[in-house]
């Protein structure tokens, strides 16, 4: 099976960013994605999730696996984010942060600094801070030693 791109829509590399502000890959990675093989596009997601699963669970933890997949399963959320906990967490958050009153009634707990925001505000800062994590990979992997690709 072809591994899927992890574009969400909002590509901000045609405006000059260096990292995607969508699905945080890096510039030369959206441009070459077609071009790369299986393994190349699997180690580009093992990074993105590996970057994103460290910033959701600075900011919240699954409590109840079981609860958590019931209320995916019920609101017909799938796994398309990683398999990780963490991974199936955010993608609830993504698609349903609006409606969700609740984190515990999702088997979720929010970490202290996140406790008295809404679900859309914790989503929003996972994402800011995912951006920034994603960012700053790249300045010190890719920038800093010299080896931009393309």
């Amino acid at each position: 099976m072809a591994v899927k791109t992890p574009c969400v829509g909002l590509c901000s590399t045609t405006y000059g960013d260096l990292v995607c502000r969508g699905c945080k890959r890096f510039s030369h990675e959206i441009v070459n994605w077609n071009r790369y093989g299986d393994e190349e596009k699997r180690a580009v997601w093992a990074r993105l999730v590996a970057l994103r699963d460290q910033v959701v669970l600075s900011l919240l933890s699954v409590e109840d696996e079981a609860l958590l997949e019931a209320q995916r399963q019920k609101h017909r959320i799938p796994d398309d984010t990683g398999g990780t906990p963490a991974s199936r967490a955010y993608g609830l958050l993504r698609r349903g942060a609006r409606h969700i009153r609740s984190l515990g009634a999702y088997g979720l707990a929010p970490a202290a600094e996140a406790e008295a925001w809404s679900a859309a505000e914790l989503r929003d800062e996972i994402d800011r801070r995912f951006l920034a994590l994603s960012e700053a990979h790249y300045e010190r992997y890719l920038l800093g030693e010299g080896r931009i690709y393309g």
